[in-house]
């Protein structure tokens, strides 16, 4: 690193850095300060940079939501102000003041005493940030101990005020609970309350609800709003989501390539976005640009896909998972599964494609009774239909390369020709030829998905069920793979089971919607009567969750 670039923080007690005691900055306002902070990343091919001279502000109290794609810099940027870059990364030049003072990633004792008692950091996976072996309480209390904010009795006892606070209920319960007895929610929710345990001045929030439903994260957003609000903290708020930075920031910085592209007020960058990277991510989001509702089509006679009084009850976990569903599906047509994680939408999927069996209930495919389909007669169905998965980095074998990814389904049935078969598909999904020899880890998220979506169509199946088939991917290209979606639906009449708990996106691309809770499904019907006029008090729920600016595009007030 070099030494000169970024000088070290005053050394001194707790006490010394107590909030009360330290002046915000020369000019009163400003609380951390990035000045051409220029980072990079070692590696086989030498140093990949990651950051390229990126500079921002956030002032005491202020929300700033730092946005972008994955890969732009977010998240390191976070971490060098906190010293918390991996071992391969290195800051090449650079500065980071805060409250005035600067800070020096090299000098780990100073960051030790900023890190949670100044400035508190909520990570990304509430599923990973946790240690799965300590109780809920002993890892919110370690905050307080660490920076000798308390003794081990009244660690406890403000632990559970933290808890509370943080809306988690029975704090005395769950303060002895471990992370995995917590839903994700709640995982995030003692997140919160580690980084609000020191009362510090600055919260950086790493994506802190892209892991959670959304209701789960409008909660989470609000109780953190109002116990920022109610301290006064600043925060610095990452995420790729502008719908919910534009709901919840002040100002937006927007970040591309390790380069700040555009910065400034809310109904500013809004209504009059400089840069055309701003303007493609504005145009992206489905909550901030929403589309035209699909019109309404006529129902066929004879649907593709029926399923009547599914029911499926996990007995070893006492659960029923799926109870008296019933809903049908056209061909061309494509139908929204919504409702909360839990709610029984994959079950359903996974029973309506057989890959399940119901405990009662029928599922009929194209007239065919696919409950009592035996081997042969299942096997000659299933290559029907086919299932595209949540995560692309995780349904594609990382040792095979492209082509024999798309390839696979002919081989399992015996199909010749694969190769130009493979090449017609790597076409419909607009990737070039010559991906067929390159392997996962080379591609985009988006690329990877295309991958997906072309071994899917590889046997011509009539049905996709979509699984949350755009949720782990950045709003531009969740964008690109919905055009996708519609054009290779109008090009050969697909339907389409999608499974989302993003009603943004739903909107976008349904033709009707059924709505899930707790196995059951509790409102049907066409996209745009569901959406101006919910009949549930759960659907209404479920729209109400949808991020809702303060702004419009056109820099109008909302709210």
């Amino acid at each position: 690193m070099n030494e000169s670039a970024v000088t070290p923080t005053t050394s001194g007690s707790a006490a010394d850095i107590a909030p009360s005691t330290v002046p915000i900055s020369d000019d009163g306002a400003t609380l951390l300060r990035v000045d051409d902070l220029r980072v990079s990343y070692r590696s086989g091919a030498g140093p990949v940079a990651a950051l390229r001279g990126a500079s921002i502000e956030v002032g005491a109290g202020e929300v700033v939501a730092l946005v972008g794609e994955s890969g732009s810099g977010k998240s390191t940027l976070a971490h060098a102000v906190i010293g918390l870059l991996g071992d391969n990364a290195r800051i090449d030049s650079g500065r980071v003041e805060f409250a005035g003072e600067h800070v020096d990633p090299a000098d780990e004792k100073s960051l030790r005493r900023l890190r949670g008692r100044r400035v508190g950091f909520v990570p990304q996976d509430p599923g990973l940030s946790l240690n799965p072996v300590l109780r809920v309480g002993d890892q919110v209390a370690e905050a307080l101990l660490v920076h000798h904010l308390a003794d081990k009795r009244t660690a406890g006892l403000r632990t559970l005020d933290l808890l509370e606070e943080v809306g988690l209920d029975r704090p005395e319960q769950r303060a002895r609970q471990y992370p995995h007895e917590l839903s994700g929610g709640q995982r995030q929710r003692v997140l919160i309350a580690i980084a609000l345990a020191c009362g510090p001045d600055l919260i950086i929030a790493d994506e802190p609800t892209s892991a959670l439903d959304a209701t789960v994260a409008r909660q989470v957003l609000d109780r953190l709003a109002e116990r920022i609000a109610a301290r006064g903290t600043a925060v610095l708020l990452i995420t790729h989501d502008l719908a919910v930075a534009a709901e919840r920031a002040d100002r937006l910085v927007v970040l591309e390539g390790g380069e700040v592209v555009e910065s400034g007020p809310i109904s500013q960058v809004l209504a009059h976005p400089a840069h055309p990277y701003t303007r493609r991510l504005l145009a992206a989001s489905p909550a901030l640009a929403p589309t035209p509702f699909r019109p309404a089509r006529a129902r066929a006679a004879t649907p593709l896909l029926s399923v009547h009084a599914l029911h499926k009850r996990f007995h070893e976990a006492g659960i029923t998972a799926v109870d008296n569903v019933e809903f049908s599906l056209d061909r061309g047509e494509t139908l929204a599964l919504v409702g909360e994680s839990g709610s029984g939408k994959s079950t359903t999927a996974r029973i309506a494609l057989r890959l399940t069996d119901a405990d009662s209930g029928t599922v009929t495919f194209d007239g065919h009774d696919l409950t009592g389909a035996r081997r042969k007669g299942l096997r000659a169905l299933r290559r029907r239909f086919q299932v595209v998965y949540q995560n692309p980095y995780s349904s594609l074998d990382p040792r095979w390369n492209v082509g024999d990814i798309i390839a696979e389904p002919l081989r399992a049935f015996g199909i010749g020709d694969r190769s130009q078969r493979v090449r017609e598909l790597l076409d419909q999904v607009a990737l070039p030829t010559d991906f067929t020899r390159r392997r996962p880890a080379e591609l985009s998220g988006g690329q990877r998905q295309r991958v997906a979506i072309a071994r899917a169509l590889a046997l011509r199946p009539d049905l996709l069920v979509l699984d949350e088939p755009v949720s782990a991917l950045d709003a531009s290209v969740q964008a690109q793979i919905l055009d996708l979606l519609d054009d290779l639906q109008s090009e050969l009449d697909l339907g389409y089971l999608f499974i989302s708990h993003d009603l943004a996106v739903v909107r976008r691309i349904s033709d009707r919607v059924a709505v899930m809770r707790h196995g059951r499904i509790v409102e049907t019907g066409p996209t745009a009567s569901l959406f101006t006029a919910p009949q549930h008090p759960y659907t209404r729920e479920l729209l109400a969750a949808i991020p809702a600016p303060a702004f419009d595009i056109d820099g109008k007030e909302t709210r």
